[in-house]
């Protein structure tokens, strides 16, 4: 089947005027516009016009270099009490999928499981679907394996005492040596993959995201290893690394 066309211009340009009004809203504080290019992967020039558009039309207010909420938001009541970590995450994981047009998702730890808090599925005919809310063990995605290295060695001593590792296929790594192994490289390189360890035919990569030294859940992508080759991990590894290290900047 061949891939879905991309989506028109004026409807990418909605998507980013809302990801920008999410973003800026939810960080309660003014942020200059690099900030903002750089988490939601907007090139300078078109976020440039669109935040100007939205200056004019109060929905953000300038100050200097730095936008906030504007008062038009406060009529509308856009502003609420408090924003959850997966609202937090959600113009992100827009903002990776948009670039790369593959599966993006975010993940938090449960437990000795991990559950996506948010998902945006790929364009392509061809895709793999993240459902929400769904509890994995952490051996058989990337981001559980990304998840699992951030744990302090007591926590990953108690992880090997008390899970039974699933073999979801023939390449899933079960063994504590074979973990161990996935933990050490992760830990060095700060990228988490699979290799149809939990469905034939998907790859994963993903990038543990820290707050204050915090690990508070993974991006990751899920690939069809038919488009999954060299440069497809080059780009995808540097965009995870751009959100997560703008995260844990900011």
């Amino acid at each position: 089947m061949p891939d879905s066309p991309p989506a028109p211009a004026t409807v990418k340009s909605a998507m980013r005027t809302l990801d920008i009004l999410e973003y800026v809203v939810a960080h309660g504080r003014p942020l200059v516009a690099q900030e903002i290019a750089g988490a939601l992967l907007i090139p300078v020039s078109s976020l440039s016009y669109l935040l100007t558009t939205l200056v004019e039309r109060g929905y953000l207010a300038r100050d200097g270099r730095r936008y906030s909420a504007g008062p038009r938001l406060e009529r509308l009541h856009a502003r609420a009490p408090a924003f959850s970590l997966a609202e937090r995450a959600a113009p992100l994981v827009r903002a990776l999928r948009v670039q790369l047009n593959e599966t993006a998702s975010f993940f938090v730890r449960r437990g000795w499981e991990c559950e996506a808090l948010v998902t945006e599925s790929s364009d392509h005919a061809l895709r793999y679907a993240v459902q929400t809310g769904r509890r994995v063990p952490l051996h058989g995605f990337a981001a559980g394996k990304a998840l699992m290295a951030s744990l302090e060695d007591e926590e990953l001593e108690r992880y090997f005492a008390e899970t039974e590792r699933v073999r979801f296929t023939p390449t899933t790594i079960c063994s504590e040596a074979g973990l161990r192994a996935e933990i050490y490289a992760i830990r060095s390189t700060g990228f988490a993959h699979t290799r149809e360890e939990h469905t034939p035919g998907i790859r994963g990569i993903a990038r543990p995201a820290t707050v204050d030294g915090e690990t508070i859940g993974a991006f990751a992508f899920a690939i069809p290893i038919v488009r999954y080759d060299d440069a497809t991990d080059v780009r995808a590894a540097a965009l995870l690394q751009r959100i997560t290290d703008l995260i844990a900047a900011s």
